[in-house]
């Protein structure tokens, strides 16, 4: 049998088994596995065609369809708006290989965490920011402001000079912060929801073990058994030691091998909570803080004043709290831990919560005399923030480079400091929405009037460094435009060579090596990121010292200074405001095209596959992991099937189902990798993978991939801009990587290729005569000796139903 795998943007059944009539023979609405109609009625009761033939030929052909599980309805859309959280979780993965180093190891991944910690916080302050401040602290004190927006109306404090009371129930400065406190404290909540709904649909599917020897039955006592193991590893504390991938050396060569790996459930469930936790912390901080500011002035009530002293150390034990159960462990991957802590994450949720109606209680009671005049009390959280994240960075990327340097390798990107980059950039992107949103929302409600305090200077910094950082982009774009075009005039020397006998075509000459050309700019990515992070690290630091040594904003900062200085700031200030919120409002609403229309979802469809491949290790708000549901959904179907049948199996994957094909060859059991060829075309596995995230497809990794599996290979083009070579040197074995395919097939017209034939590219690689032919040599290659497939199961295939 081929069971077909297909890559970004999805596609149809019915295109991947070139027949308009498909059945689906197991899965759901969301990733099922389809075969066409007659392979299905000639398989009968049994659910196997007899001996493995197709009816046309060749092997039984059946299409794994998993694109629903990364696009569908437009809803999805929503999911970028967790992008930095989806950054950040990719840093925790891009770590170098350096097994033997288990303490530093468990550092780096400490260092993710608690940089993802940060970035929850950030978003729910931006919205405090948002809501508690801008609306409900500022604009709601000053009549003209409330006289634009209608709507604040209620909360308008009472004029000047009227009688006790005469202001609304709600007019009070903290009852008014107590009503915006819904707004973040909603949002926490949607975040948790999310968490829990997407986890439960996509990433809760248990996978195979690889020691198991029939997924169908299992052992009465096996939970016990597990159970106990598990109590005897919690008596012995390994679990609060054990960190994830690399530290040992894995006898498989990849940490994705392990039984564990695409089953984070106890590590999920804990940040969730802890996240949770943080954001409802981070509410009634900004609800609590302006309050005891006011009750700890002299004269002030006892009670009130004591209240003020004990609720913000109470606030900071429960973020003590946060912080070490964020810090006390890591992901568990060398055995199946289906474990819940649930009493710790029950209590850290409903302590946090207990604390924010606490402190809402205490914000909302009556204060005789309080007024809300300039920006909202309480500690500068914004850059506290900011230089936490830098020191985070920094240490991140120390560690990383001691990591590198264990085991070099000159094609890992940024040499090992491609996670650092990452989480830098994760958060300057949490930075940049934060101000930029602010900053829009106080030009909304201020208009020009300069009624308002606005949001702190350093958001504003914050904003306006955007159009600095677009000038230096634009400058490298420019940059590598020329080496492409130079590049491009080269490579037609070599498009001549590489078509013989055919007559010059000046014009066909320059579309193919412009398509080479274009195709080699993935791997200028490297360059890409580190002059962005460098960029991005040095404005940052410019933003931060700005905002600290004046507290103004830009403008005002530059405002004696000379005329040009004064218009740079001023309108860097201004556009930066602008393009954020017009940039967001066009990232939701590309989002929403992307996920709708097939051309524009290929456009991002590789950087956001690769971003929700890997599990939620460092965030729990990030997009969720399909890989949790298909690499377990192809193991079953290749044990089920092989077991049942005795027959050989070739598993085709394409671009990014090329990565889910090797992460479930990596699982399955030994007895069945004798079974399994693995056939993989237009592949980013060391393209992509190999080169951002070396400790699980590193060299070493794919090399031990390559003894695993009975026999790869491995097909690709000069340009596709995405698949490329897997360089695993072999002695012993035929080489993985099969020469480059000629794209186009034909140069001009010949007999074969009546027409043009077009350029593929990254598509459409089972129209090249290699793909069949490799195909073939695969089944031939493997297990020879091996008896004819059974044509009768001996039971009823209960994979099907089982799932």
């Amino acid at each position: 049998m081929e069971l077909l795998v297909h890559g970004v943007g999805g596609t149809t059944p019915e295109k991947m088994l070139g027949d308009p009539r498909t059945v689906r023979v197991s899965g759901d609405d969301t990733a099922a596995v389809f075969r066409r109609t007659e392979d299905a009625e000639d398989a009968g009761d049994a659910g196997e065609a007899p001996a493995g033939r197709g009816p046309r030929g060749g092997p039984v052909r059946e299409a794994y369809v998993w694109c629903n599980l990364t696009s569908g309805d437009g809803s999805r859309a929503l999911w970028l708006l967790l992008l930095p959280f989806m950054v950040v979780n990719l840093a925790h993965w891009m770590r170098p290989a350096a097994p033997g180093r288990p303490r530093t190891v468990r550092l780096y991944g400490l260092l993710v965490r608690l940089t993802a910690l940060t970035l929850t916080v950030l978003l729910v302050a931006g919205v405090c920011e948002v809501a508690l401040d801008l609306v409900a602290w500022q604009c709601a004190s000053v009549p003209a402001c409330t006289r634009r927006h209608s709507w604040l109306g209620f909360l308008a404090p009472a004029a000047p000079g009227a009688p006790a009371g005469a202001g609304g129930w709600w007019s009070t400065p903290g009852r008014r912060l107590v009503l915006a406190a819904v707004v973040p404290t909603a949002l926490t909540g949607l975040l948790w929801y999310l968490s829990h709904r997407t986890w439960n649909a996509y990433e809760s599917h248990r996978p195979l073990s690889p020691d198991t020897e029939d997924p169908d039955t299992e052992g009465p006592d096996t939970e016990d058994r597990d159970a106990g193991a598990d109590d005897a590893a919690a008596r012995r504390g390994a679990d609060a030691r054990e960190e994830d991938a690399g530290a040992r050396p894995d006898p498989r060569g990849s940490a994705l091998a392990r039984p564990g790996f695409w089953y984070g459930r106890r590590l999920v469930s804990r940040l969730r909570a802890a996240h949770t936790a943080a954001g409802l912390l981070t509410v009634a901080a900004a609800v609590t803080l302006p309050a005891a500011r006011f009750d700890r002035r002299p004269g002030g009530p006892a009670a009130l004043g004591a209240l003020g002293w004990a609720l913000p150390a109470a606030l900071l034990a429960g973020a003590v709290a946060v912080t070490w159960v964020v810090c006390s462990r890591g992901r568990s991957e060398r055995r199946l831990d289906q474990r819940l802590d649930r009493h710790l994450v029950r209590c850290l949720k409903l302590g946090a919560l207990g604390l924010l109606l606490l402190a809402l209680l205490y914000a909302g009671w009556s204060r005789p005399g309080w007024q809300s005049t300039g920006r909202l009390p309480g500690v500068p959280v914004f850059g506290v923030l900011m230089l936490a994240q830098s020191l985070l960075v920094v240490v991140l990327a120390v560690v990383a480079r001691l990591l590198y340097r264990r085991r070099p390798d000159p094609r890992t990107g940024m040499r090992g400091l491609g996670g650092p980059a990452v989480a830098l950039l994760a958060c300057a992107l949490g930075g940049v929405i934060s101000g930029g949103v602010a900053q829009r929302v106080a030009d909304w409600l201020d208009g020009t009037r300069g009624l308002l305090a606005g949001p702190p200077a350093l958001l504003t910094w914050q904003a306006s460094v955007i159009p600095p950082l677009l000038a230096v982009l634009l400058l490298l774009a420019a940059a590598l435009a020329v080496r492409t075009a130079r590049l491009a005039r080269a490579e037609r020397a070599r498009v001549r060579r590489d078509y013989p006998g055919d007559p010059e075509d000046p014009s066909r000459t320059r579309a193919v090596a412009h398509a080479r050309a274009m195709a080699t700019l993935t791997d200028r990515v490297p360059l890409l990121v580190a002059v962005l992070t460098g960029a991005t690290l040095l404005l940052g630091a410019v933003a931060l010292a700005g905002a600290a040594v004046t507290g103004k904003t830009p403008d005002g900062a530059a405002h004696r200074t000379p005329h040009l200085v004064q218009a740079v700031a001023e309108t860097s200030q201004a556009l930066g405001s602008w393009l954020v919120g017009v940039g967001f409002v066009l990232f939701v609403t590309w989002g929403r095209r992307a996920y709708k229309d097939a051309s524009a979802r290929r456009t991002i469809g590789i950087l956001w596959d690769v971003g929700t491949f890997w599990p939620r290790a460092a965030h729990p708000f990030a997009p969720p992991c399909y890989a949790e549901r298909a690499v377990p959904d192809l193991t079953w179907r290749m044990v089920t099937w092989t077991r049942r049948t005795g027959g050989r199996l070739v598993l085709s994957g394409h671009s990014q189902g090329s990565v889910l094909a090797a992460a479930a060859a990596w699982q399955l059991p030994p007895s069945v990798r004798a079974r399994v060829a693995l056939l993989t075309y237009g592949s980013p596995l060391e393209r992509l993978y190999g080169r951002w995230f070396p400790a699980h497809f590193g060299p070493p990794a794919l090399a031990a991939l390559h003894r695993d599996i009975a026999c790869w290979r491995n097909l690709y083009r000069r340009t596709d801009p995405i698949g490329g070579p897997v360089r695993i040197p072999s002695d012993t074995a035929p080489e993985v990587d099969h020469e480059p395919l000629p794209d186009p097939l034909a140069y001009g017209r010949t007999p074969e290729h009546p027409l043009p034939a077009p350029i593929l590219g990254h598509s459409d690689y089972p129209s090249d005569p290699a793909f069949a032919r490799e195909r073939a040599t695969l089944l031939t290659r493997l297990l020879p000796g091996l008896p004819a497939q059974r044509p009768h199961p001996a039971r009823p295939d209960r994979s099907d139903s089982s799932r």
